[in-house]
């Protein structure tokens, strides 16, 4: 007998198919039956969805949640991402984790995780291998929600060879795939690489063939943050493509979006586009900004009907986030952050890293001294980049600025400002960048080909740490997705829209009985009111509860109740390959 039974709801179950009126009864961890579910001899507790949407959880393909998954009130940190109901998401996304941590370069390593989450390695890491850490995580008394690791390529790069801005030799590869191997077999569902960043960025080809390899047999997915998002994105997809291909793999690409690189004429140009940025407060000239990515879309679509299957996603926002050293050319970054935060300090070296910078030419595959494709203080100007969050108290109130605005306010050239607000931070800065006003109506149209096709998931890339402030995607991605694209613009129909956010996820990452809502299948279930449901945040104001998102089960447990966020259980689970 059912311990739910959800009524009159508009199903619509993950797969695309037509939306239907119907019941869902729960039992235990699992859907009992969906259909016309007469009487209740069991008292189950019952809902009344009349009116609303019964649809599967959200399964968020592209996060960095395992970052805080670890620690004790994981469920307070990761909090919002339940309350817009997500119940699965997949982490260790970028060649980024917490996982493996071998002793050859444990330095470095350290260095690393403490740049991105802040937090003392020491007092975190008490494992060492992928298997030690997924033990971890089910000796916990539960995790707030469903979670998927990959096996991040750049710390096992870090691994084998450290921060060596050099291709690997073929006993470094050997010493990564035999890494690779062992998170397989300790329950990675995958692959993932960070191209853009070091060390993943010196990477060749080569190297990523031989790592699917790996991968196929253990029918792993691939997945990436490309090696370049501007002007040679289609050589960055065929990449990818080739990996895929070549070894018989999935494979996903990470958070697409396209900025070029506008060579001489880049100072005038984002001069024009900084006054269509804020002309489209009013009105927004209809020019199309996606088609670089439409291409890119077609021609996955061809290699599926093939039989080659690498997806993408994308996140709803014109605001991206990352580290400040991503914009540092590779040979700044060789060695341990004490060496790092060396070159940063000595006056002639800094002048060096700006010329870099200032005359860095985008060349594939992005490997030389300054050709790395990340150099988006060329690219967009020192007014792309707003601080998300530094640890120390004095700085603080930095969160949110814009950094030519911090630099007049200390009379300093925008380079050294950053330079020196690495070294008072100890490297340990994220920043958000977008090519003006954050969320404008403009280079919104730059997102919209992918936030349209059926083949393309919606991820919010969480980086959700406890500290700094976040993007409101951590709070309210797809709420806004939903009540933006779906509800109000129509670009979207529902049940396409919800197989993007739940089954398509959920099947090209192997996610077992999860991302749809059939019969046997575990009950990750959420019923939303789609008059209702938006944000409740901006990026001024990231910190807010959504609206519409009125249930949310996780593995049976009533998680989101009524719109009320309730943790006396901890039902998420460990989801290993």
């Amino acid at each position: 007998m059912a311990d739910y039974i959800i009524r009159n709801g508009l199903v619509v179950d993950g797969s695309g198919a037509p939306a239907f009126k119907a019941d869902v009864a729960i039992k235990g961890d699992r859907i009992e039956a969906i259909g016309e579910i007469n009487g209740n001899p069991g008292g189950a507790v019952e809902i009344d969805a009349s009116g609303k949407i019964v649809c599967p959880g959200i399964v968020d393909c592209h996060s960095h949640a395992d970052m805080s998954i670890y620690a004790e009130n994981h469920d307070e940190i990761l909090a919002p991402l339940v309350r817009q109901g997500i119940t699965t998401f997949v982490g260790g996304n970028c060649g980024m984790a917490l996982s493996p941590v071998g002793a050859t370069f444990r330095q470095q390593i350290k260095d690393y995780i403490e740049a991105f989450t802040g937090k003392d390695f020491d007092s975190i890491v008490k494992w060492t291998d992928f298997g030690s850490f997924v033990e971890m995580l089910e000796s916990k008394k539960g995790l707030l929600l469903n979670t998927a690791l990959l096996a991040p390529h750049g710390v096992i790069r870090i691994n084998s060879m450290g921060f060596a801005a050099r291709q690997a030799t073929d006993e470094e590869v050997r010493t990564m795939c035999a890494d690779l191997e062992q998170c397989m077999e300790q329950g990675a569902v995958g692959l993932s690489t960070g191209l853009q960043y070091m060390p993943g960025s010196q990477s060749d080809t080569r190297e990523l063939v031989e790592l699917g390899k790996v991968l196929s047999k253990y029918d792993g997915i691939f997945t990436s943050h490309l090696r370049s998002y501007m002007n040679t994105l289609p050589q960055a997809v065929d990449e990818v493509i080739e990996v895929a291909e070549k070894n018989d793999i999935r494979a996903q690409i990470s958070h697409i979006f396209w900025v070029p690189d506008m060579g001489f004429i880049g100072r005038p140009m984002r001069f024009l586009l900084r006054g269509l940025i804020k002309m489209s407060k009013y009105w927004t000239l209809p020019i199309p900004l996606d088609t670089e990515v439409r291409k890119q879309l077609a021609k996955l679509d061809k290699l599926r009907d093939k039989g080659i299957n690498v997806g993408m996603d994308v996140m709803p926002t014109t605001t991206g986030f990352t580290h400040m050293f991503a914009f540092f050319p590779p040979w700044t970054l060789e060695g341990t952050m004490e060496q790092i935060l060396q070159r940063l300090a000595d006056k002639n070296v800094r002048k060096e890293i700006l010329k870099d910078i200032l005359t860095g030419k985008l060349i594939w595959p992005h490997t030389g001294r300054n050709t790395w494709s990340l150099n988006l203080f060329k690219i967009m100007g020192w007014e792309c980049v707003r601080i998300m969050s530094v640890i120390s108290e004095k700085n603080k109130y930095l969160e949110g600025m814009n950094l030519p605005v911090i630099a007049k306010q200390q009379g300093k050239h925008p380079f050294d400002t950053v330079c020196d607000l690495m070294l008072e931070e100890n490297g340990k800065v994220l920043v958000f960048e977008s090519m003006g006003e954050p969320e404008d109506n403009f280079t919104e149209r730059s997102m919209y080909a992918a936030l349209k096709h059926p083949e393309v998931s919606i991820s919010t890339d969480t980086i959700l740490l406890g500290f700094g402030k976040p993007s409101y995607l951590f709070h309210g991605c797809y709420p806004k997705f939903i009540s933006r694209y779906v509800r109000d613009r129509k670009m979207i129909g529902l049940e396409t829209a919800v197989r993007k956010m739940t089954g398509l996820p959920a099947g090209h990452f192997n996610l077992k009985d999860r991302g749809m809502l059939k019969e046997g299948w575990f009950a990750d279930v959420l019923v939303l009111d789609l008059e209702s449901i938006r944000p409740n945040c901006d990026f001024v104001n990231p910190q807010g509860d959504p609206s519409g998102v009125d249930h949310v089960f996780i593995n049976g447990y009533h998680a989101v109740r009524d719109g009320k966020l309730h943790t006396e259980k901890l039902a998420g689970r460990v989801l290993k390959r």
